[in-house]
């Protein structure tokens, strides 16, 4: 069994707001749900997030997108790479995750209580 975990950390790299995913999903899937009622000025998001539905989405709400554009697209979309440097907050979030053997291995059976966890770890994380 593999999960995915798809984030929104805020600006200073702690978590906002998760969502697990089948790990057979796209993760471009879960970006709805997780901006759904939440304000934000710019998503920082890698080339996963890169399709056209997620980025009429955030224009819509007056947000920038600061996703690199895909290979395959077929026309290039500029992408603020200064902006871009900043996602390693989200990196360094997996990374700390990851330092609790609980989540690495995925000890819980149910998406309950491995989401449960995983905000306690946050938590712990956050209080450092």
């Amino acid at each position: 069994m593999t999960t995915k975990i798809v984030a929104l950390v805020d600006a200073l790299g702690n978590l906002a707001h998760l969502l697990l995913l089948p790990g057979q999903r796209h993760d471009s899937v879960g970006a709805e749900p997780l901006l759904d009622g939440i304000e934000i000025g710019a998503l920082i998001a890698d080339k996963g997030f890169d399709n056209d539905a997620l980025r009429q989405e955030l224009d819509a709400r007056g947000a920038t997108a600061v996703i690199p554009p895909k290979a395959n697209r077929a026309k290039p979309i500029a992408c603020d790479f200064a902006m871009y440097r900043w996602r390693h907050l989200v990196e360094n979030f997996f990374c700390d995750l990851k330092q609790f053997r609980r989540i690495a291995t995925r000890y819980d059976k149910t998406d309950l209580s491995f989401s449960a966890m995983i905000y306690l770890a946050a938590s712990f994380m956050a209080l450092k």
